[in-house]
């Protein structure tokens, strides 16, 4: 099974190798990785698929069960924990 490595620009003029059709820049996500904050704990495709679903604090989150939160495309369950403690140290945890 061979692997299709395409070399790719992206709007800022990074140039990156992709072996799927995903347009996502990794220089460009790398440089917006927030340094503070639950976001920052996750995976760039977990921060995506709640940054897309407007989900930028831990209130917004709190509004969110488990399993509704698993069905957002980027999101898998080795977040969960991370996502977790965040809520409990801030008194919070996910709706029932």
């Amino acid at each position: 099974m061979t692997t299709n490595i395409t070399k790719k620009t992206c709007s800022k003029g990074h140039t990156y190798f992709k072996s799927s059709d995903c347009p996502t820049c990794p220089i460009c996500e790398h440089d917006r990785k927030p340094n503070t904050g639950f976001l920052s704990l996750l995976s760039a495709p977990a921060r995506r698929a709640l940054e897309n679903n407007g989900i930028t604090s831990l209130q917004k989150l709190s509004t969110y069960s488990e399993n509704e939160i698993l069905q957002f495309h980027g999101m898998g369950p080795a977040s969960l924990p991370k996502l977790r403690d965040a809520l409990q140290k801030n008194g919070l945890s996910f709706k029932n």
